[in-house]
């Protein structure tokens, strides 16, 4: 296990670093907080518009590699809060549907009605994964 946990936080780390660095050299002094932000104008480079497509292309691939593992731990942690007496979920299979259908309902459906627009999940997301990262995690890991 340790290899390949010291290889993903090494491709992570490289990949990181490789994202602020090539970020610096393509927008200098213009660069905003939230690096995609950056790509909705023109980046006078050749080929932006082709680049701008990458990237959106890219972070939607992202997305959807990374939906379910992110859900698959908010179905357990709400399963775990609503029936902790209750066999596993993975043996239910009608609390799995039960469960799973009901949170794709609500974060489908509520959630395309009540966020206006996608920048202010990113930037929620992004605030929050920051303040997990800089303070919670790092407490966390001290308190054990």
């Amino acid at each position: 296990m340790k290899p390949i946990v010291r290889a993903s936080l090494t491709l992570c780390s490289t990949v990181y670093i490789a994202t602020s660095f090539f970020r610096l050299l393509l927008f200098g002094d213009n660069t905003l907080d939230d690096v995609l932000a950056n790509f909705d104008g023109e980046l006078g480079v050749p080929y932006s518009s082709l680049l701008d497509d990458m990237v959106r292309m890219s972070y939607g691939v992202h997305l959807m590699l990374v939906f379910q593992i992110v859900f698959f731990s908010l179905r357990l942690n709400l399963d775990g809060l609503l029936f902790p007496y209750a066999i596993p979920i993975a043996f239910d299979n009608r609390r799995f549907f039960l469960v799973t259908t009901a949170l794709m309902g609500f974060i489908s459906f509520w959630g395309l009605i009540l966020c206006p627009s996608i920048w202010d999940a990113f930037q929620f997301t992004g605030a929050t994964a920051a303040v997990s990262v800089g303070f919670i995690f790092q407490a966390a890991i001290a308190l054990r």
